[in-house]
């Protein structure tokens, strides 16, 4: 199965967190850890950031329960 990898740019928006907030997220185990791409470059798989998301959202209807 393809996934598509998202580069930082688009997880910032997919996430509504920038750069310095994402990785201190990731360093805390809050966010998905990026995989590797290239010898300088990282992404993100589609499916992890779907799960985080889907994570926020029941933390959210958890809380207002």
């Amino acid at each position: 199965m393809v996934q598509k990898i998202y580069r930082r740019r688009e997880v910032e928006q997919l996430s509504g967190k920038k750069r310095s907030a994402l990785y201190d997220a990731i360093s805390k185990g809050e966010f998905p850890k990026p995989v590797k791409i290239g010898a300088r470059a990282v992404g993100w798989m589609e499916a992890d950031i779907a799960l985080w998301q889907a994570s926020r959202i029941a933390a959210r209807d958890h809380v207002a329960a």
